[in-house]
This record gives C-alpha cells, structure tokens and sequence, in this order.
C-alpha cells in the first residue's frame, strides 16, 4: 500500500509527538480508544480461540512423533512461566522508581521446534493449511488419528503443493520447519536484516531461502509475487492473516492454567499487566486479543517498540496504520531487534486491537543490551535483543507520568498496584548461536 499525501513536516505538524519518535526518544503512549466494552466489537470471539486449540489438539499425536521434544508435553506446543524476582531486584537498583508487583517471564523464546514466538501462530497457519488440502482431497477425516500425516503418502500429497512466506527471521523459521517437515515446497524471502544463523536453519531442513537487499516489506513483497505466480501455493500473509492472528491468541488458554498454577489471582484486586514485542503486530495482537477474551478489563496489554521502527505506535496514533511507514517521518527502521525492524504495521491488526490495546512504549537499543546482560546475570535466561523490549515494560511504564495517568483513569487503587502481577513476554533466544549470544551480552557490560 503507498504511503498518504503527507510530507514528514506535514505529519509532525499534524501529529506533533511524531517529533519525538523521530528523534528516536522513548515514550510511553496510552491508546485513547482502548474502550471497557472493548470484546463485544470484535468480529472474533472466544469460540473462534477455543476452535483453533481444537484443532491442534487433533494434530498433537503428530506433532509429538515427527518433533521428540514434544513428546513430554503430548505434542503441544508451549512455554513456561517463570517468576524473575531476581531481575526486577536488579533492574530497580538502577531505577528511580519503586517498581511495584510481581514480574513474571513468559518464556516463549524457548518454545520447541522453532523457538519463539513465531512457533505459535507460525505452526499454527501451517497446520490449518494442510488440515484443509487434505480434508478437501478426502485424503484426511476429522475423525483420523493424524499421526498418519507421516506416512509417505502424506508426503507425497504435500509435496505436490507449496508455502511461500517473507520474514525478517522468526516466522520464517516456524513456517519452513514447519512446512519441510510435513513436505510441502517451501520458500522463505528473508529481508536483509535477518540473521545469518536463522538462513543457515532454514537451509538445513531443506527450505529455499531468498535474500533480499530491502527491508521487511520488500522481502513480503517478493513472496507475494511468487506465490501469485505458483500454482498450488499458500502466501502466509504476516500483515493480515487471521490464521495466524488465531494461532497466537492460543496462547491465552495456556497461560490461564500456568496463572492458576501460581496462584495468581488475576481481578480488579489484582491486575495483570503483559508487555509484548511488537514488529507488525500479528504476534502481540493476537495474544492481547486472546488474554483480553478471558480477563477482560483486569488485564493491561502493552506493545513494545524499537525507538527505530515504531511502527504500530505511528499507525495507531495517526489513526493511517498501514497507509504510513516510519520511513516517512525520518526514520531507517534499522534495529538490533531485528524481529521488530518492521516499517509498517498491519492494518488488520492496529485496527482490531484499537478497543483492546492499553497503550505502546518505545525503547533504544542499547538498553535492550543491557536489559539482556541483566537478565542472564540475575536470572541465567538467554533471550536475544528483541525480546528484552517486553522486560523493559515494567521500568518504562512505573518511571512514566502517562503510565500513572493510566492508572488513575482505570481506577487502579495503590493496594491493587502493590498486588499486580507483570508479565514481559519473551519472543526469541533459545536458538542463538552462543557466539553471537556473547557478542550480544558484551555491549550490555561495556554500557
């Protein structure tokens, strides 16, 4: 989509705190539209969640035999809950604030087979996808134990169709694992700030990778091309996919057990606060759309954004979300969170979210770095730079005069805040080469 009839200088004279994300500052930015009614007006509800867990629980037996690591957990596919109190201990050391509540990792950086985050609504879209062609060639019923999708003839079938999918790194991974395995041709156009190590995976398992020299959007553009132009062939379209949008909010079903496992009340009494990496917004929408479905106006849903690509946050203000690109107010979108490194957001999303998302905060480089060597220091988790955006939730709301009138205008009362409980939602890590892991953690100590 092209970008509006609006000059950079047009846009910050229209919307005047584009001066500051231009700038590169960080700030926090409460969403104006966030509405207490908020799942009444959405065109998904909880059904559609619950059917899509449905469907991979049909897949699970499968899921468990062709990827072992799964096995102990039946073939489904999830991250564990921890607390970090230790980090939080360390971060407000540093901080001029009293950091209030319990911090918790939701560490879908170490979710099997691909990852991350991505293996959520990734795996997700290729399941749906292969579960359809096979219903519709009568080779699969319902009814089936699908552990006979690894049979040959399986294969075979798959192998006759293609998926084609442009990422910046962790998608593709989930979708090229994914599909390999199952058989299908798969082809991932990878933009040219994706890592080295992640084309090196894909590549192993038998996936063709594409590089580009452009940004995200370029290497999306690519796909579609090339998926328009083959025959038999699925696009995962990461901007606008409700299928993957689908497969991430699963994630809500999961972490209700993982919060009654922990004794966490989640009530006006006890609010919960979830801090997601956001690039084009598939991943965090579709978590907060899941969440706010089970905990409605209890739980408080922030994105988290590179001060160089705050793509989601400039669509959602301006109110254009995919009709303008960070590009257009001064910025390269060049980010060491390369899973961010999105210049424009998904209309879809930004406008889905508009009723549900309490609001979005920025956060620079270098202090990803140091959140990381903390974190591993204080807490031995390996997470990559992009998602140490969500741990710095807790810091860059508390330490915010926006954030305090958010909780004055919610009605959270001092006692509500001191029992609150927050959640930084880890998207990536387990699979970073230690070489480049301790490249990472280096620029946190020389800070």
């Amino acid at each position: 989509m092209n970008s509006p009839a609006f000059s950079k200088t047009e846009l910050i004279k229209k919307f005047p705190l584009l001066e500051k994300l231009n700038r590169q500052r960080e700030l926090t930015w409460i969403n104006p539209l966030l509405s207490p009614s908020g799942n009444e007006k959405l065109t998904l509800q909880r059904a559609d969640i619950e059917q899509a867990a449905a469907r991979l629980q049909r897949f699970a037996p499968y899921i468990a035999q062709v990827f072992p690591e799964t096995a102990e957990q039946g073939g489904i596919i999830e991250s564990p809950l921890v607390a970090i109190a230790d980090f939080k201990n360390a971060v407000q050391k540093n901080s001029d604030a009293m950091l209030q509540g319990s911090l918790w990792q939701k560490c879908d950086s170490h979710l099997p087979i691909a990852g991350s985050i991505k293996a959520r609504g990734g795996i997700y879209e290729i399941l749906f996808h292969a579960e359809k062609i096979a219903l519709a060639a009568g080779k699969l019923k319902i009814e089936d134990d699908y552990n006979i999708l690894a049979n040959e003839d399986f294969q075979e079938f798959f192998a006759q169709h293609s998926i084609v999918v442009g990422s910046t790194g962790n998608l593709g991974l989930s979708i090229g694992i994914m599909s390999a395995k199952l058989g299908f041709k798969v082809s991932v156009h990878m933009s040219a700030d994706a890592r080295q190590w992640k084309k090196d995976v894909l590549r192993s398992n038998g996936v063709n990778v594409i590089e580009h020299e452009g940004d995200y959007g370029k290497a999306v553009e690519h796909g579609r091309k090339q998926a328009l132009a083959t025959e038999k062939c699925h696009f995962v379209d990461d901007e606008n996919s409700q299928q993957l949008f689908l497969g991430y909010s699963i994630a809500a079903l999961h972490l209700q057990k993982q919060l009654i496992e922990n004794n966490i009340l989640v009530d006006a009494e006890h609010p919960l606060f979830v801090y997601l990496p956001c690039g084009v917004g598939g991943a965090p929408g579709g978590i907060t759309f899941g969440i706010k479905q089970l905990f409605g106006n209890h739980v408080h849903c922030f994105f988290a954004e590179p001060t160089a690509a705050p793509c989601m946050l400039l669509g959602m203000h301006t109110g254009l979300h995919d009709e303008v690109c960070v590009q257009d107010i001064g910025l390269d979108g060049l980010t060491c969170a390369d899973g961010l490194a999105v210049g424009r957001a998904s209309g879809f999303v930004g406008k889905f979210i508009e009723p549900l998302l309490s609001g979005i905060y920025t956060v620079a480089d270098q202090r990803l770095y140091d959140l990381l060597t903390v974190l591993q220091d204080s807490e031995g988790l390996k997470l990559e730079p992009s998602a140490l955006a969500s741990n710095a939730g807790i810091v860059a709301l508390q330490n915010s005069q926006e954030f305090l009138e958010y909780v004055k205008q919610q009605k959270i009362s001092l006692q509500a805040m001191a029992n609150s409980n927050h959640i930084a939602w880890a998207t990536g890590g387990r699979m970073v080469p230690d070489e480049e892991y301790q490249q990472y953690y280096q620029k946190g100590v020389k800070s």
